[in-house]
């Protein structure tokens, strides 16, 4: 039996994967280390800040400027007050499904709640998101994952996990948490996830059925 449902946030609750990354190549860019915005999605995709900042870094040949996340983290925020929508179908996957759910994220807790918020899902979640950076470990790590079973009194075995990384799933499979990989249709997502992912889907309309015959 399924006892919690683990959703990742950004690509699988809320469409900000491109926004956020399209941000960031641009301030990538404007410091001299040109990044293109589908270049920088799938370089950044899944990955912490910082990590993205080591790449940027290595790129440009020094230390990026003191205040540069924040001004990224700023430049996001404005693009998804502008732009930023729902992953398509999943108010209504959401209302299908009777098991507990929660949110485990490599973002920023305020991030969080500010796009779940943008996009009237937080009402789902609210007490049951879970930020890396409040854990201090971040995906591939299987820590934030075992941290969300943990607190809600979960089986990690009888948790399942919905991700659109790899470092999402890595993350899955460490902690012994079975694991549906979510493409959004993507022929790209789909060949990347596939190597690690035995279990795909590619419309938020699949996810109530796949979860239902796992219950």
């Amino acid at each position: 039996m399924i006892e919690l449902v683990i959703f990742d946030c950004d690509g699988v609750l809320v469409d900000s994967e491109t926004i956020g990354t399209t941000a960031l190549a641009r301030a990538a860019t404007s410091e001299g280390a040109a990044i293109g915005a589908e270049e920088s999605l799938h370089l950044f995709r899944g990955l912490k800040m910082a990590e993205c900042v080591v790449e940027i870094e290595r790129r440009l040949g020094r230390r990026l400027r003191e205040n540069f996340v924040a001004d990224v983290r700023q430049a996001m925020a404005i693009d998804f007050d502008s732009h930023l929508r729902a992953v398509e179908g999943i108010h209504a996957a959401l209302a299908a499904i009777t098991r507990p759910v929660c949110v485990a994220s490599n973002g920023p807790m305020a991030k969080m709640q500010h796009t779940l918020g943008l996009t009237n899902l937080l009402d789902h979640f609210q007490g049951r998101i879970f930020s890396a950076y409040d854990v201090g470990v971040w995906k591939p790590d299987p820590g934030l994952f075992l941290h969300a079973a943990r607190t809600l009194g979960a089986e990690p075995s009888r948790c399942i996990v919905v991700e659109d990384s790899l470092s999402g799933i890595r993350a899955a499979h460490a902690a012994g948490m079975p694991v549906l990989g979510y493409t959004a249709g993507d022929v790209r997502a789909t060949s990347e996830l596939s190597s690690e992912c035995a279990e795909l889907f590619h419309s938020m309309e699949e996810l109530p059925g796949l979860l239902l015959r796992r219950a």
